[in-house]
């Protein structure tokens, strides 16, 4: 709903009267051309095969969203748009050619934006594509298509079901779970987040009865029809005259859950288990504030006291900090989900509150008793805002100039005393803190806008004095990593599960003031920011948490987790106190991941620094694919793979793959969903990197 939730996109519904308009102009009687007829098989030697994807596209959601995955995977592909005039003509000389006298495949997979997307069964370029699946043993994805016999299926309206899928019970096949999605346990429910809008459209459709002589159509995806007791395709494989196709009957975009959920496995049938990137499922929380207070929201002023949009008069309401019971149950959530947080720590605070409090601090004496529980993450002595000096005689505030009209920054000296204080404090507490990762205070330093549109010039300098490598960022802000001086940027993504609320109803009371229009009693920022959505109506303060903002929020989380995106999320202190409202949408997150995928897809909660490399990685390896200077081609059970001195390649294998060595060779990669993957650097900069598949493949 909100800036920090995901796009709302809806997929175009293909209307039955467009799908009989297929039919009409694409005969289920094709003569085949002879361009077909007269394509060259490859002769020995055995052909080499590009590991690079060919997209044909019209820009329909569908495809855009399978380009998409392979873009966030890292894998290689080249886009053909039909719409464009210029565009290549798909041909066999654009298909495959020979290089070293040996015939080469350029793609090792093919998406189209449907079966036939050039308008008439006698096209070339269809012919020429038919051909070189045929030659080379190439897969085809059909994005979203018609059911209809061209594809191995009953049309629709002979024992289907054409409409809205929103809400669907669909769930993966016997021969889907042994095949492209063995990694899910089985249950694929399609989204329905507004009853009020169709968010998906498809066609529920049974294979053929008689299928051409040598055909078999084999469903992965399956549904209830609705009214009977059959059930039908929704994504299968259909096999005829030498080609496979996997053909989905159903509209999709990025974003759906449904397509994040498939999306792996329509990427490992397309490259049959072995191309280049690489994907997991990411979920990491770090806890801000640990050891100090946070302001609370104020229900009667809507505001919270301390911010600088609070009006003056308006009277401190009674700070939120964490106590020993709730560190206690920390651990033992810990514990009990398996899961680990990252304590994002401010020392300097809690000493100050120890000190106000008679000298002893039963929270922090709780948390240091299980500090091997937890990892720890350096926030500042005492959470300063460390970018320009703030001017708050106005709201919003403004950088405060001196005397010649220039910025006056915080120090070099106070940025340095603030990184370095705090981590020596952890150091002698014996917490698992490094001095390479490093949270500010509201993420200031880094630029603030509209106030403050560059980074603090003594922020690049402090940093490199300290040793961080690894800032966080606001991902509601700036998305990118990018450097702050020699280190780099952790983008992170902000929950809505607010910081200056400690119990469910404060969290309801600031979630309507943000999220309702004027007229039902909110702010009306939601009417104004082109970010955000007003709900229709307020919602009720003793319901509204677990009925609407919890679901809403784990499926926005989980929704991160599943885009094969390693950026950690973020809460603080005050959200595991008091009503301890984080824990129902972490547990949620949890299980519903849990009840999704197998234990061999588990979820990766990587630390601050791993997240960082892992983001440095991937744009380095992705400069390197849209610069061309990425080669990798598979010969028989042979991959071989170039990048650019230092650049390391991510590659994805079949189980049993190995690693050639100077000396022998090494078992490649790390198990994940199936399959074996790793950044792979070669033996010697620029070298190539040679692995085995098992010889089954």
């Amino acid at each position: 709903m909100g800036s920090n939730g995901r796009p709302a996109t809806r997929p175009a519904k293909v209307l039955t009267a467009l799908a009989a308009a297929m039919i009409t102009a694409l005969p289920l009687v094709v003569s085949t051309p002879a361009a077909a007829r007269n394509a060259p098989a490859p002769a020995d030697p055995v052909p080499r095969i590009d590991l690079r994807v060919l997209v044909v596209s019209d820009g329909g959601e569908s495809t855009e969203a399978i380009a998409a995955e392979l873009r966030g995977q890292g894998v290689p592909y080249t886009t053909v748009d039909l719409t464009s005039p210029g565009r290549p003509v798909i041909d066999a000389a654009f298909l495959s050619d020979t290089v070293d006298g040996r015939p080469r495949a350029k793609f090792q997979g093919v998406v189209l934006p449907n079966d036939n997307p050039f308008g008439t069964a006698a096209s070339t370029e269809l012919a020429a594509l038919k051909a070189y699946e045929t030659a080379y043993k190439i897969p085809q994805v059909d994005a979203y298509t018609y059911a209809r016999p061209d594809v191995g299926l009953r049309t629709p309206d002979d024992g289907g079901y054409a409409g809205v899928l929103d809400g669907f019970a669909t769930r993966t096949t016997a021969a889907g779970k042994a095949g492209p999605f063995g990694y899910l346990k089985g249950a694929v429910p399609f989204e329905d987040a507004d009853p009020q809008v169709s968010e998906s459209y498809g066609y529920v459709a049974q294979p053929l009865a008689n299928p051409p002589a040598g055909a078999t159509f084999t469903s992965y995806l399956d549904a209830a029809v609705p009214g009977t007791s059959a059930r039908g395709s929704l994504i299968g494989e259909y096999a005829r005259d030498g080609r496979r196709e996997l053909v989905v009957t159903f509209a999709q975009n990025r974003y759906q859950q449904q397509f994040r959920l498939l999306a792996r496995g329509i990427v490992d049938w397309l490259t049959q288990g072995v191309h280049l990137g690489q994907s997991r499922n990411y979920f990491s929380v770090q806890v801000d504030d640990i050891f100090a207070p946070d302001a609370r929201w104020d229900v009667e002023n809507n505001c919270t006291p301390g911010d600088f949009d609070c009006p003056s008069g308006v009277p401190d309401t009674t700070p939120i900090r964490m106590s020993e019971a709730d560190a206690e149950y920390a651990a033992e959530w810990q514990r009990d989900s398996g899961y680990r947080l990252d304590m994002v720590y401010n020392a300097g605070s809690g000493e100050e509150w120890k000190t106000e409090h008679g000298g002893e601090d039963a929270l922090a004496d709780r948390l240091l008793a299980d500090k091997d529980a937890y990892r720890w993450v350096n926030h500042t002595w005492t959470h300063p805002f460390l970018g320009c000096v703030q001017d708050t005689s106005t709201v919003p505030w403004r950088c405060a100039k001196d005397l010649f009209g220039k910025t006056r920054w915080t120090s070099l000296s106070e940025i340095t005393a603030e990184i370095e204080k705090n981590h020596a404090w952890g150091v002698a507490k014996g917490l698992d803190v490094d001095s390479s990762e490093l949270v500010t205070g509201e993420h200031s330093g880094l630029k603030t806008l509209p106030q403050q549109p560059l980074d603090n010039p003594n922020l690049g300098p402090a940093l490199a004095a300290t040793g961080v490598k690894w800032l966080a960022s606001d991902n509601s802000r700036e998305s990118a990593q990018r450097p702050a001086g020699a280190a780099l940027t952790v983008p992170r993504y902000p929950m809505n599960v607010y910081y200056n609320v400690g119990k469910a109803a404060e969290e309801v009371d600031e979630y309507n003031w943000i999220y309702t229009s004027k007229a039902d009693g909110g702010s009306g920022i939601c009417e104004t920011d082109p970010n955000s959505t007003c709900m229709p109506e307020p919602l009720p303060t003793d319901t509204g948490y677990a009925s609407y903002i919890v679901p809403q929020e784990a499926r926005t989380a989980l929704g991160h987790a599943l885009a094969n995106d390693p950026r950690p999320h973020y809460i603080h202190q005050s959200n595991l106190a008091e009503d301890r409202i984080a824990y129902p949408v972490l547990d949620k997150v949890l299980a519903d991941y849990r009840g999704f995928f197998e234990d061999g897809t588990p979820v990766v909660n990587q630390r601050h620094r791993d997240i960082g490399r892992e983001m440095q990685q991937r744009a380095a390896w992705q400069r390197a694919l849209d610069a061309g200077s990425v080669t990798a081609y598979r010969i028989g059970d042979t991959v071989t793979v170039t990048s650019p001195a230092g650049v390391a390649a991510a590659a994805t294998m079949l189980d049993g793959t190995r690693k050639q060595l100077a000396d022998g060779t090494a078992e490649f990669g790390e198990r994940y969903a199936g399959r074996v993957s790793e950044w792979a650097t070669a033996q010697s900069p620029g070298a190539a990197i040679t692995l085995k598949l098992p010889t089954t493949a």
